[in-house]
């Protein structure tokens, strides 16, 4: 018993391959026999039969041992020069049944032609449809996708516009309350202002100046730090200073 994979060679090979080539030589003949052409027509529409026949067959009888072998050994008989049967199986077998089913499988045929185009034609009318929906589908989308990153957009820069804008008003109203501050402490303003006091003052700066911490920028506070410390005169706010400075 051959493997499977040997005898499906093996068919490729005797069942189509030399078949062909000896067909080929009959054609190309000067003087071509109309007997030995007929054969080869004949073998090829068996042949034919056997392909579309065997799809369906091979489901129910392919369980049953040697069959690639039986097919095989059909197909040679077919076309070796001494047995020949394909004339035989042609002439008793096949045209007796085309024959006489010949005009129902016209008219099957036909049928199917005309069905095979409605078919067509139904598909192709259903897929454009369907792709014309999906491409208006898709462009909306699109729109809709850009007109979100432009809203995101501009919703952005709007929060940065008030970030910065609240953040100026946070630095103006510290620069507002050093200002005044500074006019507080200075004594050309304040000349009868006693000198028990003046701890206090340092104490509220340095306060203000501990505040000042939680602003973002260093430059910020730096130049905060600076304006805070300057017109005060303890040792330690000095040192301060010059490390700021």
């Amino acid at each position: 018993m051959l493997g499977d994979f040997i005898t499906r060679t093996l068919l490729m090979l005797l069942g189509y391959a030399y078949p062909a080539f000896e067909c080929y030589k009959t054609v190309e003949k000067n003087k071509v026999e109309i007997e030995e052409l007929r054969f080869w027509c004949q073998y090829w529409i068996i042949v034919a039969m056997l392909s579309v026949t065997e799809r369906i067959a091979d489901i129910f009888i392919s369980w049953l041992p040697m069959y690639g072998e039986m097919k095989l050994a059909f197909i040679i008989y077919l076309w070796y020069p001494k047995t020949k049967g394909t004339g035989y199986v042609y002439e008793v077998l096949l045209r007796p049944v085309v024959a006489k089913h010949e005009t129902d499988i016209d008219r099957k045929l036909m049928e199917l032609k005309a069905r095979a185009w409605d078919l067509v034609a139904f598909y192709w009318q259903h897929c454009a449809n369907f792709g014309q929906t999906t491409f208006v589908q898709m462009l909306q989308f699109l729109a809709a996708q850009s007109f979100r990153v432009s809203s995101r957009g501009s919703s952005r820069r709007k929060k940065k516009k008030k970030k910065k804008k609240k953040k100026e008003e946070e630095e103006e109203e510290e620069e507002a309350r050093i200002h005044h501050l500074n006019a507080d402490q200075s004594p050309q303003a304040n000349p009868a202002r006693s000198a028990h006091q003046r701890p206090q003052l340092q104490q509220q700066s340095i306060a203000i100046f501990l505040n000042l911490l939680t602003l973002n920028t260093y430059k910020c506070r730096q130049r905060m730090a600076i304006r805070i410390l300057k017109p005060l005169k303890t040792e330690t706010v000095k040192v301060s200073y010059m490390r700021l400075a």
